[in-house]
């Protein structure tokens, strides 16, 4: 609290979440970004409060460049947007983002070319043909990696829809729970009537 009023920030103005960046809903953060208007500054204590990876970081900051949001970390203070120094450090990281987006596609496509060639067969899971099941397995390693959008995660694994993607994550067992909403992974637990663990001891026996 005390770094951000020596910033100039206003108590009002500041806000806080109880959890890391990697988490789903985060409350005082979605709230804040929502205010957010041109000519702003937003103060961040550091950068993984904010982002989950490199990637989402540089997405977020070239955002905030488009609606006129200046950017600054107070732990990283070699990020900030508000000088051409920080602005020259961010596209160093926006560069590296971006090459390890391509690595991953370039690897990828490479393994999957290997693999034809060497007639690599995946076993077969009932309800998905072998060529969606490899699809599904590919979604659910980049989806938990965290570092490519859903749309990236679609164009690699060449599927046409969301619904179809979540439709994989679904099948690798992914899961939303009925009672606070949170995802989590468990296979065992049918769509539509899942519980995290917090909550697994509210379900009724049939």
């Amino acid at each position: 609290m005390d770094a951000f009023l020596k910033e100039g920030i206003k108590p009002k103005n500041i806000y806080a979440d109880i959890s890391s960046g990697a988490k789903a809903e985060r409350k005082g953060l979605d709230e804040l970004l929502s205010i957010l208007r041109e000519g702003d500054t937003l103060v961040v204590w550091k950068l993984d409060r904010i982002a989950r990876s490199l990637s989402h970081l540089t997405k977020l900051i070239e955002d905030f460049e488009k609606k006129g949001i200046q950017f600054k970390s107070i732990q990283e203070n070699f990020i900030d947007t508000t000088s051409p120094h920080g602005r020259f450090i961010f596209n160093l990281f926006a560069s590296v983002a971006q090459l390890e987006r391509d690595i991953i596609i370039e690897r990828t496509r490479a393994g999957l070319e290997s693999s034809r060639r060497r007639g690599l067969k995946i076993g077969r899971k009932p309800g998905l043909s072998k060529q969606a099941l490899n699809k599904a397995m590919l979604a659910e390693r980049y989806y938990r990696d965290n570092k490519l959008s859903i749309e990236e995660i679609m164009k690699l694994i060449d599927v046409g829809s969301k619904k179809t993607l979540y439709k994989y994550l679904a099948y690798q067992g992914r899961r939303k729970c009925m009672e606070c909403g949170n995802l989590f992974w468990d296979k065992k637990q049918a769509l539509g009537k899942a519980y995290c663990k917090k909550h697994k001891k509210k379900i009724k026996p049939d």
